[in-house]
This record gives structure tokens, sequence and C-alpha cells, in this order.
């Protein structure tokens, strides 16, 4: 009779570990799908963007054809009035191919920051999404990585968890040489000064200069790809006003910037 109920125990703890599982894993799920959803509806606006200037440049086509036709028909402009009219409508077509050019290099950045994201959910996925967020906002990935995951209170020292943590983000980083990104470090609004820090502003640097020290030396990501900056209080995303808001608020943000160099390439092109 013992062993039974031990048999018993046995397979309901068993039973609460996979029901564990399957709550994480249809959570991760939606995220994807929340995530995707999101970047799908961003670029349908930025599809029907370009869909409503190319009309506009068709309709401007076909009226300027016209109107020189008619123009040079009736003797009312001189040749070389109607050789500018004609140039004007080339720029017109270079505008298009400027356009498709554009939504090219749009959808590109799309899929690798796509692409990226994934890869950062699958090192991490093991890891609570309260201690990390990863998202895109206008082109941007964010990560935010809670204060308890990388230091002790008060401190800016990197713990031993927070070396796993941030080995699995450089292993991504690795994967893309030419990608830059800026470390940030955020407070809460609570006044903090301890020897040798001032205040909020020290320690929030003093945490982003440690966390691009480990990606560096232990990492070896280059170190010409990566910008520390230090935010202090002055960018929350919770309420400072409970202990949950300063929770969240007290985090390193690691900001994966947009290769800008691709983009102004195009509007050289204009």
């Amino acid at each position: 009779m013992r062993n039974e109920k031990l048999r018993y125990d046995n397979l309901q703890i068993q039973y609460q570990v996979l029901q564990n599982d399957y709550t994480k894993l249809q959570s991760d799920i939606k995220n994807c799908t929340d995530l995707n959803i999101e970047s799908n509806r961003k670029k349908d606006l930025l599809n029907a963007e370009i869909s409503s200037l190319r009309k506009q440049i068709d309709y401007l086509k076909e009226n300027n054809n016209q109107a020189l036709k008619q123009l040079e028909n009736l003797s009312v402009i001189s040749s070389s009035q109607a050789e500018s009219i004609k140039k004007s409508l080339e720029n017109i077509s270079e505008k298009d191919v400027y356009i498709k050019n554009l939504q090219s290099a749009i959808n590109r950045k799309d899929s690798l920051n796509m692409a990226l994201v994934m890869n950062l959910k699958g090192v991490l996925g093991n890891i609570d999404d309260k201690d990390i967020n990863i998202k895109i906002d206008k082109g941007v990935v964010y990560i935010d990585i809670s204060d308890k995951m990388l230091f002790k209170s008060g401190s800016y020292d990197i713990t031993d968890r927070a070396s796993e943590v941030l080995g699995k983000v450089a292993t991504v980083l690795k994967n893309q040489p030419d990608i830059e990104f800026m470390v940030e470090g955020h407070t809460d609004s609570v006044p903090f000064k301890k020897d040798p820090l001032l205040d909020n502003w020290d320690l929030s640097v003093k945490r982003a200069t440690s966390v691009i020290r480990v990606l560096q030396n232990q990492y070896g990501l280059n170190p010409a790809n990566m910008t520390a900056a230090g935010k202090s209080e002055y960018k929350p995303i919770a309420n400072n006003g409970t202990i949950e808001g300063r929770s969240y608020n007290r985090r390193t943000r690691i900001v994966i910037l947009p290769q800008l160099d691709q983009f102004f390439k195009l509007l050289e092109m204009k």
C-alpha cells in the first residue's frame, strides 16, 4: 500500500512538471505570434504608403505626358522647354526606382531583425520573461535584462550567472560581426550613494561599462561596434511609485542599432 502511495505521488510530481513545461511553451508560442503580428502590421503600413506614392507617380506621368503632347502640337512651348519637361518625367521614374530599392531594404531589415529576435529567444528560452524582455520597435531591437540577473544590489560587479546570460547574447551577436549596439544602464528613482559612486548616474554608467567589458574581454565582441551609456532614473518603463515598477526600471538594455549607412546610400540616389 505504501509503495502504491509513493508511486502515485511520483506520478503527480511528473504531471506537474509536464504541466509547467506545457504552460511555458504556450506562452513562448504566444509571444512569437504577437511579435510576428506586430512586424506584419508595420510592414503593411509601409507597403500601403509605397503603393500610394506609386499611384501618385503614375498619375503625374500620365498627366505630364498628355500635357507635353498637347503643348508640342499647339507649338506653345519651345523644344528646349519640352526637353526640360521630359527630364522632369525621367526624374519621376528615378524616384520610382528609389522607392523600390527602399522597400527592398526595409523588407531585408525586417527579415534580419526577426531572425535576430528568434535566435535570441532560442538561446534565452529557459529564462523567465520577467527577467529578460526582447522586442522590436521602429526597426530597432531592444533586449532588457533585469538588474538581479546581472548585479548584486547597489553594485556594478557582474555576477557569475550574468556572465552565462551575456555569453548567450554574445553568441548570437557574434554571428553578425558588423552589427552595432548600445548598452544602457537604467536605475529606479530611489536616491543612491555608495562609495565611490555618487548617485544613480554613476551607478547606471558603471553597470553599462561592466557589461561592455564582459562582452569584449570574455566573449570577443568588437569594441568598435559597442557604445556604453548611463540613463540613470530618467527613462523608466514602469511606475517608480511601486516596488514592482521599480524592479522593472532597474535594468540593463542592449539596443541593437539599425545599419543606417544602407539607407543613406539609397538617399544619395535621389
